[in-house]
């Protein structure tokens, strides 16, 4: 009897913990898709063809349904070229949604003789891999909300890609039932605020961080906006949905008074702080799995500019 209570809560622990996404899938994620071979990975390019249907890879991997259509790549027009968003769904136990994005495209390559790719580690791959992290999380689990998972592209010649998939009508059974977007924003570096910490733009307009705070586990906090006087949450891909008045921020954990990196040709996985990034990634959806409409229905006040 001890041995097959002892087994029982052995399997009990392996399947635990095999919830939890490895800090090897992070790095592998966020590797490729900050790779010298994606090349930057600009719009318009073979390379963010590329980086699209990778990403389109993992989504598949977590068998998560399609948006619209017969394929997780959503196409638009960019200077007549056809270029595409990613997107895919993973149905819970309402029809209410959750949404979470970040934009795959990054500025390309420069003339800079001694590193001429914009590698764009943390803008955005590390945005991306935290979305992609969290579809692993849920891969075999069934959260009370729905889940929609964005991948943007075109963000950095003016957020096009979100601009082009929020006015999508055939998402509208979606968005009609969004509750919040959680837009990750360059998360591959330790916060002001510490390590297992974020910062939520535009955290004066809603209390989607309050109502989080209240379900957070393991010490994950999403504290206020300490750069305001930006105003990032008016300049992300967040911006598309808060036009739509979906309950949409941005979430980050770059220091903007250290941040060298920004748009440079040293933004590559050096800089990547790997452990914190898969601590908050695991931690995140955690919270995510205790959260449902009766305790998470975030609304906005009457300051935002819609």
């Amino acid at each position: 009897m001890k041995k097959l209570t002892y087994l029982t809560l052995t399997l009990f622990s392996v399947f635990s913990f095999a919830q939890e996404v490895s800090q090897d899938r992070i790095k592998t994620v966020l590797s490729t898709l900050a790779s010298d071979e994606m090349k930057g990975r600009e719009i318009g390019t073979p390379e963010n063809d590329n980086a699209a249907n990778y990403i389109a890879g993992l989504f598949k991997e977590n068998n998560l349904g399609y948006c619209t259509g017969n394929s997780y790549l959503v196409p638009f027009n960019y200077q007549g070229k056809t270029v595409y968003n990613v997107c895919g769904i993973k149905k819970g136990k309402t029809d209410k949604y959750l949404g979470f994005s970040g934009h795959f495209d990054h500025i390309g390559t420069s003339n800079n003789p001694k590193d001429h790719i914009y590698n764009g580690a943390d803008d955005d791959a590390s945005g991306i891999t935290t979305l992609a992290g969290i579809a692993d999380y849920f891969k075999n689990k069934q959260p009370e909300f729905s889940m929609v998972f964005m991948a943007f592209n075109g963000e950095e010649k003016g957020m096009l890609g979100s601009r082009a998939i929020s006015t999508d009508k055939n998402l509208d059974h979606i968005y009609n039932n969004m509750t919040a977007l959680f837009n990750f924003e360059m998360v591959a570096t330790e916060s002001a605020f510490g390590k297992n910490a974020l910062f939520m733009t535009g955290d004066e307009f809603s209390d989607l961080d309050e109502l989080f705070n209240k379900n957070a586990v393991n010490g994950l906090k999403v504290n206020p906006d300490p750069y305001a006087a930006q105003q990032l949450f008016y300049r992300s891909d967040n911006v598309s949905f808060v036009k739509k008045k979906i309950i949409a921020h941005s979430f980050s954990t770059v220091d903007m008074t250290k941040a060298t990196h920004y748009h440079h040709e040293n933004d590559d996985v050096n800089i990547v702080d790997f452990a914190n990034l898969t601590q908050i990634i695991n931690n995140f959806g955690k919270t995510l799995d205790k959260l449902s409409p009766k305790n998470f229905a975030p609304k906005y006040n009457d300051t935002v500019k819609f």
